[in-house]
């Protein structure tokens, strides 16, 4: 298992230029596990002001991706996943929550739950993804 911080994670996802336009922050990460939050706000909606389908994958596949690199390491690529959504995402914050379900030498399977927290911090499932990340060290 690789010991990543937390401040080197939130460094790794401050480097992406998509992650900063959504304003994502990792709140915890390691373990085998890995958090991603974004703050609701309308220019991530779509025409019904829930959360944009887009960004409920984009935060399963960074939270997957982040969750997966504390057991594979820092050199990680998504492999590929799917996602479910249970029902419109609308809320103050999305919480992508992530866990390696099962890591082997060059792949890590992992599962992420998407979460809405509401201004008194009621929490409602919207999203289920799980995904495949694959370990970008040379064989």
């Amino acid at each position: 298992m690789t010991e990543l911080s937390l401040e080197s994670a939130q460094q790794v996802l401050d480097a992406q230029p998509f992650s900063r336009l959504v304003g994502a922050r990792i709140t915890e990460f390691g373990k085998g596990a890995a958090v991603l939050d974004v703050e609701v706000r309308e220019e991530l909606t779509q025409q019904n002001g829930f959360l944009h389908g887009g960004v409920l994958s984009y935060a399963a596949d960074n939270a997957l991706t982040f969750a997966a690199g504390t057991t594979l390491g820092a050199a990680v690529l998504t492999g590929g996943f799917s996602i479910q959504y249970v029902r419109p995402a609308s809320g103050r914050t999305l919480s992508a929550r992530a866990e390696v379900v099962h890591t082997g030498r060059r792949q890590a399977v992992v599962r992420c739950d998407l979460y809405t927290v509401d201004d008194e911090g009621a929490q409602t499932l919207c999203a289920v993804a799980q995904g495949t990340v694959l370990s970008a060290r040379p064989a």
